[in-house]
C-alpha cells in the first residue's frame, strides 16, 4: 500500500477532527439539561453522567494496546459506530438507567476514540519522514478542535432558540443533530482513513535507555518494522506473517492481534517504568488536572455566585463556553508559532506557568466580568498547553506503543481529575470557592517541573544535530 502523503494525511487529520468534535459542541452544554429536563433529580444525573468517566478510566489502557496490536482504523470505525449508538441512547433516554447505559457506551466509545486517530496521523507522517516532528500539525489540530467546538456550542444555542419541533424538547433537537452528524463522521472515517497491516506478534520489550533515549534509534527500529510489513519477510525473532490471502486470513489477523493487545499494554508500562523523560511528561496530567477543575468545575460556580443564582450562572455560562474553546483554538494555533522559536519543551513550560497563573486569577477575580475574561485567558492557555505536550509525548513513544502511551496519559488525567475535584469542593465547603481555586492554581504551575527532563534532552538532540552541521561547514 503506497503511504500517504503528509501533507494529504494532515489534511485528512484534520478533516475527521472537524467531524469528530462540531457535533460534540452541539450538546455540550445539554447534557447535563436534559436529564433533568426529563424528570431526573441533579444527583441522579449526575451519578448517572459520571459512568462515563469510570469506563473510560477501565477502558482507557486496554483499548490502547489493542490499537497498538489491530490497528488504527479498526479502532477508529468501532468508535464512530459506538458514537452513534450513544447519541440514539442518549437522545431516546428517559430513566435513570436508561441514561446511565447511555453513559456507559459514551465512555466506550470515547476510550475507543482517545489516540488512534493522532497516532495513526503521526505513524502516517514516520512512515515517509521518520522521526519528524509534527507540533505545528498537532496545534493545528488543537485550533480546529477548539473551534469546532465553540462553533458547535453557538448552533446548539440557535437550535435551542428556533425550536422548530413543538412535540419535541428544545433541548432534543441539538442531540437529533448530533446522531445524523455521527453518522457522517462514522463514513468519514471509514472511506477517509487508510493505514499498512500491523505486523501479527507482541512487540517485543522496549529497552531501557535513561532519560528517553535516542529518537534516531526509534525512528531506525520503526523503518526496520516498517520494512517487514512491506516485503512479508520476518526479521530476527519474529514470527513470519500471514499470507494477505486466504479465506480466513482476515480473521486470523484480527484474532492474533487481539493477542497481542496484552503485550503492547505491558509494552507501554514498561516504556513508563523505563524512560524517565516520559514518566516525568505523564506526571504533568496530575498537575494539569488540578487546574481543570478550576476553569472546567469551579468556574460555572463561581459565576453563579457572583450573579446571585444558578440560573443566571447558567445563562451567562453557555456563551462564556463557546467563547472559551474559540480562544482555546487561538491558543494552539499560537503554540504552532511560539514552538520553532523557544523550542517544543521551553513552550510547553511557559504555556503551563501561565495557565495555573490564570487558574489563580480566577479565584481572585471579584466581579462576573473580570472571572470571565479570566476565563477565556486562562482556556487560551488551555489550548496552548496540548500541542507542545503531545509533541513531546510523541517524541517517547513508537508505532508499536503510541496509542498505549496516549492512553497512559490519558487514564492519569481522569484519574487526577476524579480525585482533585471533590477534594478542591471539600476545601470550597471548609474556606471558599475563591480559595479553592487559588489552591488549584498554584500546584497547577508545579506541572512546570515535570517537564525539565524533556527540555534537558530536547538540549541534547539539538547539540547533536548541530554538531554534523559544524563538522561539514
Amino acid at each position: 500500500m503506497t503511504p500517504l502523503t503528509p501533507a494529504r494525511a494532515r489534511r485528512i487529520f484534520l478533516l475527521l477532527t472537524l467531524t469528530r468534535w462540531f457535533p460534540v459542541g452541539l450538546v455540550v452544554t445539554v447534557t447535563t439539561l436534559l436529564p433533568i429536563e426529563r424528570g431526573l433529580p441533579v444527583t441522579q444525573t449526575l451519578t448517572a453522567l459520571s459512568v462515563t468517566g469510570l469506563t473510560v478510566f477501565l477502558l482507557e489502557l486496554p483499548t490502547g494496546g489493542l490499537s497498538d496490536a489491530l490497528g488504527r482504523r479498526p479502532l477508529l470505525v468501532a468508535a464512530a459506530a459506538m458514537q452513534v449508538l450513544a447519541a440514539v441512547l442518549f437522545l431516546t433516554a428517559q430513566t435513570f438507567w436508561a441514561f446511565a447505559l447511555a453513559a456507559a457506551v459514551t465512555g466506550v466509545f470515547r476510550a475507543l476514540d482517545s489516540g488512534p486517530l493522532e497516532a495513526w496521523f503521526v505513524d502516517t507522517v514516520h512512515a515517509t519522514e521518520p522521526g519528524a516532528d509534527v507540533d505545528r500539525s498537532l496545534a493545528a489540530h488543537s485550533t480546529v478542535l477548539g473551534g469546532s467546538i465553540a462553533a458547535g456550542a453557538l448552533v446548539s444555542g440557535g437550535l435551542v432558540w428556533w425550536h422548530p419541533f413543538g412535540a419535541w424538547s428544545a433541548l432534543a433537537l441539538p442531540y437529533a443533530v448530533y446522531a445524523g452528524l455521527a453518522v457522517v463522521h462514522l463514513v468519514a472515517v471509514a472511506l477517509l482513513v487508510r493505514e499498512a497491516p500491523r505486523p501479527l506478534t507482541p512487540p517485543s520489550a522496549v529497552t531501557a535507555v535513561e532519560d528517553g533515549g535516542a529518537a534516531d534509534d526509534r525512528a531506525a527500529d520503526d523503518r526496520a518494522a516498517d520494512d517487514v510489513v512491506e516485503d512479508g519477510a520476518a526479521g530476527p525473532g519474529t514470527a513470519p506473517a500471514l499470507p494477505p490471502s486466504g479465506r480466513w486470513a482476515g480473521a486470523r489477523r484480527a484474532l492474533d492481534s487481539a493477542r497481542g493487545a496484552p503485550g503492547a499494554v505491558r509494552d507501554g508500562l514498561r516504556l513508563a517504568r523505563d524512560n524517565r523523560v516520559l514518566r516525568y511528561l505523564l506526571l504533568v496530567e496530575v498537575f494539569w488536572s488540578i487546574g481543570m477543575v478550576v476553569f472546567e468545575t469551579f468556574q460555572p460556580i463561581r459565576l453563579s455566585e457572583l450573579l446571585g443564582g444558578t440560573a443566571a450562572g447558567a445563562a451567562v455560562s453557555g456563551p462564556a463556553a463557546a467563547a472559551g474553546w474559540a480562544v482555546f483554538a487561538a491558543g494552539a494555533a499560537l503554540t504552532g508559532l511560539a514552538t520553532p522559536r523557544l523550542g517544543v519543551a521551553r513552550t510547553a513550560i511557559l504555556a503551563r506557568v501561565l495557565n495555573g497563573l490564570g487558574a489563580v486569577w480566577m479565584g481572585l477575580a471579584l466581579g462576573p466580568a473580570g472571572l470571565i475574561a479570566a476565563y477565556l485567558v486562562t482556556y487560551g492557555l488551555h489550548g496552548a498547553c496540548g500541542p507542545a505536550y503531545q509533541a513531546l509525548l510523541h517524541r517517547e513513544a513508537e508505532s508499536r506503543n503510541r496509542s498505549t502511551v496516549l492512553s497512559m496519559a490519558s487514564m492519569l488525567a481522569f484519574a487526577a481529575f476524579s480525585v482533585a475535584g471533590p477534594t478542591l469542593g471539600w476545601v470550597a465547603d471548609l474556606l471558599s470557592t475563591p480559595a479553592a481555586m487559588v489552591l488549584a492554581g498554584a500546584l497547577s504551575t508545579l506541572g512546570a517541573l515535570c517537564f525539565l527532563p524533556a527540555l534537558r534532552q530536547e538540549r541534547r538532540r539539538a547539540a547533536a544535530l548541530a554538531t554534523p552541521a559544524a563538522s561539514a561547514a
